[in-house]
């Protein structure tokens, strides 16, 4: 290609709405089919296909790393990664390069939000047990409900501990206002905003807030410090009625210690939006009656997906127009 061409832009995945802004900059954008490119070695080669590249948006289970980078070509500038975790890309490798890594954090904190709730609701009462039990003829063949069958856990006025209190934690937190429920917060510094009105939330240790909390809820990037932030220790540290959330990232949580304590009754259940060998769950995890499963699709209605693709829009067209972009990775 000559210093003439066009600026090129190759998105991995399809994604809702319009990548017409960076077009519109008189880039060429070119984007991958709707399943993506599960395996890393069809991922490389796209990229090697449409190379040189100027910026990559790249999907939550892309790895990017030298080999990604490698196969973008040498006029790569950016990775701007459809998500706001960026746990899949490899920054140094990318700093030694001078790409620059950008993610789309607005867009996805409603949407999460309200899917942690949806695994809080589902795994206090009791809903990956109640559906099938009416879809599959368990109703009908036991008869009207007595009044101690399938008895779940009340919500309202119970502790919620989030488990780091940046954007999406605020969201899960604000929206427990109308359960009354008391807020306990873990987070490397003290957040006043937490501490005042309308929260009024406590900050504690990760151990003490385990220890009090009925339902744990965990909104921190996954790094090295937090890989197995939950593990067996922790996990009895809890209370025997508990429900522990995952939004975040699926290795936050030591999966295979979680499956013994969902059998053993050392926690009561569990919502995991997210695993920890995606899409992969550990053995025995869909088995369990107590814990409610989706498939990392935390930010997945069509208003926040469409939204992060203006994010990303935005940040790209920065680039191009060599501005530093809104979102940038430090």
């Amino acid at each position: 290609m000559s210093a003439n061409d066009p600026p090129k832009i190759v998105v991995t995945r399809e994604t809702p709405g319009s990548y017409d802004p960076i077009a519109a900059q008189g880039a060429n954008v070119v984007i991958g089919p709707p399943s993506g490119y599960p395996d890393q070695a069809d991922l490389h080669r796209f990229l090697r296909d449409n190379a040189p590249i100027d910026a990559v948006v790249s999907m939550f289970h892309d790895q990017v790393n030298d080999a990604f980078l490698d196969a973008a070509g040498g006029r790569l500038r950016a990775v701007v990664n459809f998500a706001v975790g960026y746990d899949n890309i490899d920054t140094a490798a990318c700093a030694r390069r001078r790409v620059t890594v950008c993610n789309t954090p607005e867009a996805t904190t409603e949407g999460t939000a309200d899917i942690t709730w949806t695994l809080l609701l589902a795994a206090a009462r009791r809903l990956p047990e109640l559906d099938p039990f009416v879809r599959r003829g368990g109703w009908a063949e036991h008869g009207l409900m007595g009044m101690s069958d399938f008895l779940g856990l009340d919500i309202a006025g119970r502790t919620l501990h989030i488990i780091g209190a940046g954007r999406i934690g605020m969201a899960v937190a604000l929206r427990s206002i109308g359960w009354g429920m008391p807020i306990l917060y873990t987070s490397r510094s003290r957040k006043r905003d937490w501490e005042n009105a309308p929260l009024n939330a406590t900050r504690v240790t990760i151990d003490e807030g385990l220890r009090i909390a009925d339902f744990v809820s965990i909104h921190c990037p996954l790094n090295d410090e937090t890989r197995h932030l939950i593990n067996a220790d922790r996990l009895a540290k809890m209370k025997s009625r508990a429900v522990l959330i995952n939004t975040a990232r699926g290795a936050i949580i030591d999966e295979a210690a979680l499956v013994e304590a969902l059998k053993s009754g050392t926690i009561r259940a569990a919502g995991l939006d997210v695993l920890e060998y995606e899409p992969h769950p550990a053995p025995g995890l869909i088995d369990l009656p107590n814990v409610a499963l989706t498939p990392h699709i935390g930010s997945g209605a069509s208003k926040y997906r469409a939204m992060m693709t203006e994010i990303v829009c935005e940040n790209v067209t920065a680039i191009l127009q060599n501005q530093t972009p809104p979102n940038p990775v430090t």
